[in-house]
């Protein structure tokens, strides 16, 4: 019965993400919000100007009602103990980690496409607004009984005392701003987190949690039923307000799981993507001009090699399959 839920998460949440595309991108459309391409991307790019922005409520929606539902569900069957009180709290924080992260998006876009200022938020703004959001889930977190021992493959609980909770609040803010860098081209945050989401499923099944195994599912399930409506040629965009609420939701996996070292193998398209922008700039800067690619972030370098949008949603969603693969690997055989 247990992993029937994570069945119907999935199911219901990739079927209220598809269907109210039907309804919400013709509305985006008659109210005009549609998305400025700046001139620093690919040149090709300029064709999409005007597309769709803020589609990422189709799966903020989704994933919401899905996991309301069937976590509902869950808990009714299973009664009220201590322990999946705890559960239950860690579930709720993460998912409302996610929504900050997805409401500081929100403004960033309504900045962008209602106020007419193309850069949205300011940096300073952002990350004040991020460490806040992170730095209000960890102390839930600390709040509610999760201590600073993190799982580590092969290694069994390790106490990290204060280092886990500055580790964790810079990796938090990190990663969110790094699945923010993916998504830059048609389908790609979308397929590259619902392999990432389906590994953590596949994770939570290992560690019998139900219940993150539930949220994991309903991410999968948003994730594909958004790319009904994101994948190449895309009829909406995602904008800030999806691709936070996702980093958000990445992080808060893996903390579910508590096991957040596993963000880093299974995000290995984030870090690649946000590292190659950092790497870039500082290049960039110490060469007085040079470039050590062809752009930034690395999807750009590799579009302008010749890859198309598809190729490069199909490469990275499968690095991302196979690193994902290979962390349930080291969660069945290392702990």
């Amino acid at each position: 019965m247990n992993s029937l839920w994570t069945l119907i998460a999935a199911t219901v949440s990739f079927g209220i993400t598809a269907l109210l595309g039907k309804w919400m991108v013709p509305f985006l459309h008659r109210v005009n919000f549609g998305q400025t391409i700046r001139d620093v991307g690919p040149s090709w790019h300029r064709k999409k100007n005007g597309t769709p922005t803020m589609g990422g409520f189709l799966f903020i929606v989704g994933i919401a009602v899905a996991s309301a539902i069937c976590l509902s569900a869950y808990y009714g069957s299973e009664g009220l103990s201590q322990t999946n009180l705890a559960m239950r709290t860690k579930i709720a924080g993460g998912l409302l980690m996610a929504f900050g992260f997805g409401l500081i998006g929100f403004f960033d876009d309504y900045i962008k496409v209602v106020k007419k200022r193309n850069l949205g938020l300011t940096v300073r703004q952002k990350l004040v607004l991020q460490f806040l959001v992170a730095g209000a889930y960890l102390y839930t977190l600390y709040r509610f009984g999760s201590g600073s021992v993190t799982l580590i493959p092969f290694s069994g609980g390790v106490d990290l005392g204060l280092w886990y909770w500055v580790l964790s609040l810079l990796g938090i803010v990190g990663m969110v701003n790094a699945v923010n860098f993916t998504d830059g081209i048609d389908g790609l945050n979308a397929s590259v987190t619902f392999f990432a989401s389906a590994s953590f499923m596949v994770i939570a099944g290992i560690f019998r949690l139900v219940p993150v195994g539930i949220v994991s599912a309903a991410a999968a399930g948003g994730c594909l039923g958004f790319l009904i409506w994101n994948f190449n040629p895309a009829k909406v965009f995602m904008g800030d307000t999806g691709s936070l609420f996702l980093g958000g939701l990445v992080c808060a996996l893996g903390f579910n799981v508590n096991a957040p070292i596993l963000i880093l193998p299974i995000g290995i398209i984030y870090l690649c993507e946000i590292l190659s922008v950092v790497l870039q700039v500082s290049y960039f800067k110490a060469t007085h001009g040079k470039r050590l690619f062809k752009m930034s972030p690395i999807h750009h370098h590799f579009e302008l090699c010749g890859w198309s949008e598809v190729k490069i949603c199909f490469v990275f969603s499968a690095v991302t399959a196979f690193f994902g693969a290979v962390s349930a690997l080291l969660v069945f055989y290392g702990f």
